[in-house]
């Protein structure tokens, strides 16, 4: 987690190749440019012939199952600027000046997410198998116009997307975003926010950090007292706070709108001091710690010897698990310095394998739990060790692949987005080889981490956000953006042709999505590096 002491595959939609078929590449001209887009897909062909025009009598005409609720998600991202009605309507009859949204299921694709567009004088389609491919689909619509459409006031303009084909898939199927509400409590609107900010970018899964020293964040009805005591702390003078389970149900039904999976986390046995202020029973003396407001990690533990030690884990988790309809339980395993590592790994072994059977969820760990034997067949390992793996991190995360898991990558020096840009930014930590830079999060590659470790053992990226020193969402947004768009793009498009990032490909884009935030009203940093307009 975090120490304060230091064309891939083929699209193969019957519907996308149809959609494509015909049309003629052209190289782009001023008036048709390539489209700057992030993440970039994985093949956008210019088009002869004039641009899409948006106008006051343009519709979104939408088909199939799902492709409603999409329509009407993208027609609440292009009528504020524009000024336009946009009128949703169901069906295929889509003129000139329409955007069509076509879900036509083929039953040949194993890549739910992919999609296809064709922007021309004639009109707009965009086709996908299911609504989800669809919604990843619509970002990139979003993306061909001008950034100030996204504006949250009428702008006087013209609307037109240039004439291009586009073919897109992901290259992972995981592609994440943390954020740690356990440092510093956010509320639901400010989660909210988040996944709107994200799902631009095409991330699927959201990490909820709902537990830690500083704070539990999350309603268990078996422990009253996490929520009573634990819940109540932050780092500093921070006000705490938690989540209901009605709270927890709206985060999980809003994200899933969005087509964004929660995946939360329970961190264990280190990082429990909220829980061990809560219940003295679960400390080996009995005697409850003082609630932790300071950002020092590695010294509590859960008492391993303790029977009521594994009722309460079995607890939480049963209760976490009824409510989170995702396929993920995260279990933290990380930085228990306090325990005995003969201790840790029995008790890694023994959490992980009832937590398994007792919810049929699979299981995520840091990459320490990669010390421990007998893992569940299939259990995740999230590797946050840096792009040159420090001593062990390799061996504890082959140890999942061994076992048949496969890999999530956040390389703390390169994709934890708390860490400060330069020397002069305002927030943030620099212990993971600090500063990291725009382009610093963005070369590098997953598979180029762990030798033996290579794509068919990857899940995905993530990009976690740590808050010891972000107290409120414009906080998270400043420090999130760009380097976000790094990483999803990392995640997303396909792997670089010859291994090495075309850094000079993706700066402009980059700056692209920066003038889309700010017509957005979300917070960036200016990054040097950048070629501003």
């Amino acid at each position: 987690m975090r120490s304060t002491r230091l064309l891939a595959i083929g699209c193969t939609l019957a519907a996308i190749t149809a959609l494509l078929a015909g049309c003629t590449a052209a190289p782009a001209s001023p008036e048709n440019a390539m489209p700057r887009i992030v993440p970039q897909p994985a093949t956008v062909s210019a088009q002869d012939g004039g641009r899409f025009e948006l106008t006051s009598s343009s519709r979104i005409v939408a088909s199939g199952d799902g492709g409603r609720a999409v329509a009407e998600f993208l027609g609440e991202r292009l009528r504020t600027a524009t000024g336009y009605e946009l009128a949703v309507s169901d069906g295929t009859d889509a003129g000139a000046h329409d955007i069509s949204l076509a879900i036509t299921p083929d039953g040949t694709s194993a890549e739910p997410e992919a999609y296809g567009i064709r922007s021309s004088t004639e009109g707009m389609q965009l086709t996908a198998a299911t609504a989800e491919g669809l919604f990843r689909g619509a970002q990139t619509v979003r993306q061909l116009f001008d950034p100030t459409i996204e504006g949250q006031v009428p702008v006087q303009q013209d609307w037109t997307a240039p004439a291009v084909t586009i073919a897109d898939h992901p290259r992972f199927a995981y592609r994440g975003a943390g954020l740690d509400v356990a440092r510093h409590f956010f509320s639901v609107a400010d989660v909210k926010r988040y996944i709107d900010d994200i799902a631009l970018l095409k991330i699927n899964f959201l990490h909820l950090h709902l537990t830690d020293d500083q704070g539990w964040r999350i309603q268990i009805d078996a422990w009253p007292k996490l929520t009573e005591i634990g819940g109540t702390g932050a780092v500093g003078l921070a006000s705490g706070g938690f989540y209901t389970k009605a709270d927890y149900a709206e985060i999980v039904a809003y994200a899933a709108s969005r087509f964004i999976t929660i995946v939360p986390e329970i961190d264990l046995p280190g990082h429990t001091n909220a829980a061990l202020a809560s219940y003295p029973e679960l400390n080996c003396d009995g005697v409850a710690p003082a609630p932790y407001t300071g950002i020092e990690v590695g010294f509590s533990s859960l008492c391993i010897d303790k029977d009521v030690t594994y009722t309460f884990v079995s607890d939480v988790l049963r209760e976490l698990a009824a409510m989170t309809p995702g396929p993920y339980l995260h279990l933290g395993g990380d930085e228990s310095l306090s325990t005995p590592p003969a201790d840790f790994e029995r008790f890694i072994q023994r959490v992980t394998t009832d937590a398994a059977a007792q919810t049929g969820k699979t299981i995520i760990g840091w990459h320490e739990m990669g010390k421990a034997t007998g893992l569940p067949a299939g259990t995740i390992g999230q590797y946050w060790s840096f792009v040159q793996p420090q001593e062990g991190a390799e061996d504890e995360t082959r140890t999942f692949v061994n076992g048949g898991g496969k890999i999530i990558y956040s390389p703390a020096d390169v994709a934890y987005l708390d860490m400060i840009y330069d020397d002069d930014t305002r927030f943030g930590l620099s212990w993971a080889n600090g500063p990291t830079s725009v382009h610093e999060a963005y070369m590098w590659d997953p598979t180029e981490i762990v030798d033996g470790i290579g794509e068919k053992d990857i899940l995905g990226v993530e990009a976690p956000i740590w808050t010891e020193t972000l107290t409120n969402m414009d906080d998270v947004e400043y420090m999130a953006f760009p380097r976000l768009g790094s990483i999803a793009e990392i995640a997303w498009s396909p792997a670089p042709k010859d291994g090495k990032r075309d850094w000079d490909a993706f700066a402009p884009r980059a700056v692209a999505l920066c003038n889309r935030l700010a017509a957005l009203g979300v917070g960036f940093y200016h990054a040097p590096e950048l070629p501003w307009d």
